[in-house]
């Protein structure tokens, strides 16, 4: 059971609704590691009443993070702290990046390495033509000890060398500024679908699980396309992060 919550102190006059404030302070508690996996929070009477909240903002509270997949109620043993989703902006950055800055502990397995010649969507989105070649990756990237995605790449061999040893090292994304070349601008799509028997037992999940699909084509600053991927995440470990502003 975890100690009693930090107090928090919400601002009832800013226009960020107080069970949004409590969620973002029991996250910092748990992406912080002050709340670890495992850990059972009071009811909602208890925290609500050690925070100086009505019940029902509690709940929200509480309702927002289980949705978010950093809480589960179980039934006999109360709301307890889950292993927290990699949450992932959309923007232009790679899963490696972006799992070393959020001190995840990145590891990759090289699944399987070639050169061949791309397929006709492949040579569309990268613009090449019929006599080019490219290097296509498919490897298996872990948060920790946690399989996360499998990962799917085409990358044209006049662009950077590369070998699987490099690859098992370190991300692709760090290999490609290494060579000289900045990647700019991309664009990609977002979408779901199950896991196929074999993408499961890679994942570490059951068949037909759900998963989040990435395909993104980047550019670099003078138009060339550098790399076509096409990503399965575990839902049930991960999400995309949008920030929505108006004009």
């Amino acid at each position: 059971m975890a100690d009693e919550i930090p107090r928090l102190v919400v601002d009832r006059t800013s226009p960020v609704p107080l069970y949004f404030q409590v969620a973002q302070h029991l996250e910092h508690l748990i992406e912080s590691g002050a709340y670890p996996p495992g850990t059972r929070l009071d009811n909602e009477i208890v925290l609500a009443d050690q925070l100086g909240l009505s019940r029902p903002t509690m709940r929200r509270a509480i309702e927002y993070l289980v949705d978010r997949g950093m809480l589960v109620r179980k039934r006999g043993v109360g709301t307890q702290v889950v292993q927290p989703k990699v949450r992932r902006p959309v923007e232009l950055s790679s899963l490696y990046d972006d799992l070393r800055a959020a001190g995840k502990q990145p590891r990759t397995e090289v699944l399987s390495f070639d050169v061949q010649t791309p397929s006709e969507v492949v040579a569309e989105a990268l613009g090449l033509d019929d006599t080019a070649e490219v290097y296509v990756v498919r490897r298996l990237r872990f948060a920790g000890d946690d399989p996360l995605s499998i990962m799917t790449n085409h990358i044209p061999t006049t662009m950077v060398d590369l070998d699987a040893e490099m690859l098992a090292r370190t991300g692709l994304y760090e290999l490609i500024r290494a060579a000289g070349i900045t990647l700019k601008i991309a664009t990609q799509s977002i979408g779901g679908r199950a896991a196929k028997a074999a993408e499961a037992r890679l994942l570490n999940e059951k068949p037909g699980a759900p998963l989040l699909t990435m395909t993104r084509v980047a550019y670099d600053e003078v138009g060339r396309a550098v790399e076509y991927g096409s990503h399965l995440y575990r839902a049930s470990m991960y999400t995309f992060e949008l920030t929505l502003t108006t004009t």
